[in-house]
């Protein structure tokens, strides 16, 4: 039976790139729908461009959000994945927070994409959106210094300099692109891809997605070796798969103090002696990290019950 990857996936549609250099749109047998993106996968083809996935193989890593109801798979088989956000619109630091905890869980690299960078330099006083653009910088210069990468580019405005920036890193990997909607993504993997929208547009067309084009999932191969996978923008990020010891793990500043603390099951909210706490109150740990964990834990606390 031949062999490939899933390089596109819309709903229960998926695009497959086969080892032998055909390309199929298929659909998994029966009800399921867990494949995903990256996945390798036994395909039958049926006739009429068709197929049916039959089996998808083990994956050896995978990135998902999740609910009390429901999981949804980004992609499987990734190396590392790269948050996409820009001084405007504003960006969420929860979705942010929440991404790099996941990635830190699955055990991937991750690194913060500033696109819009320009945007950055020098603003006017006069500039009513001043305030909020140093707010971001700030926020990417903190987590800068708690180890995750930060890459400052335009891809717009200075698109060559984006592929210099961004090649080294994203060289012979498989890097998930996540962010909200009005971040620069499209814009971004169009430079890092010229011919993105035109094979975009082919697939689309094939899935049966319509204008959809933003709404799923798909895998580029760059030139200098290496791949990305384009992801919808989105507005939450659910953790429910973790425990809550896994969150705990997960923040590096609450990891290493935990076990410094009075109480073994310290939750780090109001219990005495709390070497979290205490170190938010000096400044040693960023109180608005602190803020993002007691949310997390507190809806992972609520989903047992």
């Amino acid at each position: 039976m031949p062999e490939g990857r899933v390089t596109a996936a819309y709903g229960r549609q998926f695009w497959i790139a086969g080892d032998d250099g055909s390309t199929l749109a298929c659909v998994m047998r029966g009800k399921r729908h867990d494949a995903a993106v990256g996945d390798r996968v036994e395909f039958r083809d049926t006739g009429g461009g068709g197929g049916v996935i039959e089996q998808v193989m083990p994956r050896a890593t995978r990135f998902a959000r999740s609910d009390l109801y429901r999981t949804k798979l980004f992609a499987a088989n990734l190396s590392r994945i790269a948050v996409v956000m820009a001084p405007e619109p504003a960006p969420s630091e929860s979705l942010l927070f929440r991404a790099l905890v996941n990635a830190h869980i699955e055990g991937l690299p991750a690194a913060i994409i500033m696109n819009k960078a320009d945007l950055l330099r020098a603003p006017a006083a006069h500039d009513p959106a001043r305030q909020q653009r140093e707010t971001v910088a700030a926020r990417a210069a903190l987590y800068e210094s708690l180890g995750t990468p930060v890459f400052r580019i335009a891809a717009k405005a200075d698109p060559e300099g984006a592929r210099a920036a961004l090649a080294p890193w994203l060289q012979g990997e498989t890097t998930l692109l996540l962010g909200q909607s009005g971040m620069g993504k499209s814009t971004l993997v169009n430079t890092l891809v010229p011919d993105a929208a035109l094979a975009t547009q082919a697939i689309s067309q094939a899935l049966g997605t319509g204008r959809h084009t933003t709404t799923f999932v798909r895998a580029f191969d760059l030139a200098g070796g290496g791949t990305i996978v384009d992801s919808p923008g989105f507005q939450e990020f659910g953790l429910a798969h973790l425990s809550a010891s896994q969150l705990q793990a997960a923040v590096p500043e609450i990891a290493q103090r935990a076990g410094a603390c009075r109480f073994n099951n310290c939750t780090h909210r109001e219990e005495p002696a709390c070497a979290v706490r205490a170190a938010v109150e000096t400044g040693e740990m960023d109180a608005r990290r602190w803020q993002l964990y007691l949310e997390v834990e507190q809806e992972l606390g609520r989903e047992k019950y």
